[in-house]
């Protein structure tokens, strides 16, 4: 952490009472995210009586603790404009790759949901939330929350009016996605490297799944930018097998989704399914399961979808027509314009490599699983996408130091001989 005196220099006034250290803060920020103290007060009271945490901050004996009010004011200004948390998470995943734990050719992406300290019975219901309103007059949450309406993760990721708004917290989405009550929360993504399972990038979003294949793209691309890092494979499930995200990882970024496809195309009243039809890229058209080809106009229906049409006559004339199209004259089959993407994923499916693959996904479970039970992030202390960003990231970088400890940990000192 000696670069960090020079980083938040600029925020820092040269005049008045001096400063507390930002190294300082920033140790106890760590040590209590390594060891689950949730709680600014009880860091402060943790660090004043344990000589291993004084240590680890480099406080002597008699040297004073700063006060639990401190950190709101450092984090809310100085060390959010600094960017500090996600600079120091960057040296963290650094030093993994420096050690070797970080293999780059294969990655994991996956997301949880966390609970936003949003209170259901202080919600309103989403039509009467106004989105207009004056920032200046408004919290640092709703603040964060209006700066973040254009952005993919956030507001820009699904024009639907949720059900119920915090106001305390417009940006936490109010969910039942754990098929219980529902409450509301953000998603925690995280990419993970499955060597070792280390997490090489995560970022906050709102918890919807294009929210989340968002957040997924932006680490990609910024793992990519900032660690040089690509890999030849992407894992995830069904919730990234979406065809513009598939297509995405196949024609634009050149890497093999071992994800299942995303995909509703079967039919469950008994007549032909797209996949009893078989298509033909030569000719670009597909052969039904009497010999018949449908073709396409080339129109492009709702920006996404070609229709595949059979010819009235073939179809009256066919005796399979009661097994395929019984209550239409003829039969149609829709095909993605990022079809081709799909065929790319479906052709992994059922090979060696992913079924490999499918084992290593629990690497990212495990990080999750972790993160809730043994470092207890499974609800947010701070509110707005920033304060729920911030936690996100100092638990990843709790997550990889305990990782970097246990996998290159120093050997035990030799016994010092004695001599009588």
């Amino acid at each position: 952490l000696s670069w960090l005196r020079s980083e938040l220099a600029p925020h820092y006034s040269s005049m008045g009472r001096p400063s507390i250290d930002p190294e300082l803060m920033i140790r106890m920020l760590v040590v209590g995210y390594v060891f689950a103290i949730r709680s600014e007060r009880l860091i402060c009271r943790e660090v004043q009586v344990n000589l291993a945490y004084r240590w680890f901050c480099k406080l002597g004996i008699e040297d004073a603790i700063p006060d639990h009010s401190a950190f709101s004011r450092a984090r809310n200004e100085r060390f959010r404009e600094g960017d500090v948390f996600r600079h120091m998470f960057e040296r963290v995943v650094e030093a993994c790759i420096a050690a070797g734990l970080v293999g780059g050719d294969g990655f994991a992406v996956d997301a949880s949901l966390i609970q936003a300290d949003a209170n259901k019975q202080r919600s309103i219901a989403g039509q009467d939330w106004r989105k207009d309103r004056d920032p200046q007059r408004s919290s640092r949450a709703v603040k964060e929350y209006l700066a973040t309406l254009d952005d993919t993760a956030w507001g820009a990721a699904s024009d639907v009016v949720p059900k119920f708004v915090s106001p305390s917290d417009p940006a936490a989405q109010w969910t039942g996605a754990h098929k219980g009550p529902a409450f509301f929360a953000y998603s925690d993504n995280y990419l993970i490297d499955v060597k070792f399972g280390v997490i090489v990038d995560v970022e906050a979003s709102r918890s919807i799944r294009q929210a989340e294949v968002g957040a997924a793209r932006t680490m990609i691309e910024r793992t990519e930018e900032r660690f040089g890092l690509k890999p030849e494979r992407l894992v995830g499930d069904t919730a990234y097998g979406a065809a513009p995200m598939l297509n995405w990882l196949v024609e634009e970024k050149g890497i093999a989704p071992h994800i299942p496809v995303f995909d509703k195309s079967k039919r469950d009243d008994g007549t032909f399914s797209r996949s009893d039809f078989r298509y033909d890229p030569t000719s670009d058209v597909y052969h039904c399961p009497g010999g018949k080809r449908l073709g396409t106009s080339g129109t492009v229906h709702e920006g996404k979808t070609l229709l595949y049409r059979a010819s009235k006559l073939d179809c009256d004339a066919c005796p399979l027509k009661p097994e395929c199209c019984p209550k239409e004259p003829s039969r149609k089959i829709p095909r993605d314009i990022h079809e081709h993407a799909r065929d790319v994923a479906r052709s992994f499916a059922g090979t060696e490599g992913f079924e490999t693959s499918r084992r290593q996904r629990k690497k990212v479970e495990m990080q999750f699983a972790h993160l809730k039970r043994i470092l207890r992030l499974g609800r947010l202390r701070l509110r707005g996408p920033r304060g729920a960003q911030d936690e996100f990231v100092l638990a990843a970088i709790a997550q990889n130091l305990r990782r970097l400890a246990s996998f290159v940990a120093r050997p035990p000192p030799a016994h010092a001989t004695c001599i009588a």
